[in-house]
């Protein structure tokens, strides 16, 4: 499945060993991300650090990890796409992610940001349903 993953849904995965980490690494799930993900990852490092209590080092293995998993879609290829949902959501930043899954033509957005709930032009998953696509969860 293609499944586009947000930025709350990677800080998890780099903050605790857990379901979410588990999900991110299940090859059962092709990865797509909007190209300014890394940056957005990058400005919370500092609080990854001190909650996942790891070293920098740590964090960059992690991050090679997971984004050895993740398929980066530039904005050149959703561009179009902003104009088209940018009324769905309220964060501007979430309208890319929506743009993205919409160019991706992924089959939805892993996400807990309740946000998304708002819009109707894509799918949203939530660590349970992830579970439950893989056969990890009834």
């Amino acid at each position: 499945m293609r499944i586009v993953i947000d930025s709350n849904r990677i800080l998890a995965a780099l903050i605790k060993d857990s379901t979410t980490r588990e999900i991110v690494l299940d090859s059962f799930f092709e990865f797509l991300a909007p190209d300014f993900i890394l940056a957005e990852i990058r400005s919370h490092e500092e609080r990854v650090l001190k909650a996942a209590g790891i070293t920098r080092d740590e964090l960059e293995v992690l991050l090679f990890l997971i984004f050895e998993r993740i398929t980066i879609i530039p904005e050149s290829e959703y561009r179009e796409w902003i104009e088209l949902v940018k009324g769905d959501i309220s964060d501007p930043k979430d309208v890319v992610y929506i743009a993205a899954c919409l160019a991706g033509k992924a089959d939805g957005i892993w996400t807990h940001d309740p946000d998304f709930s708002t819009q109707n032009k894509v799918n949203i998953f939530t660590n349970i349903d992830m579970l439950r696509m893989s056969g990890k969860a009834k």
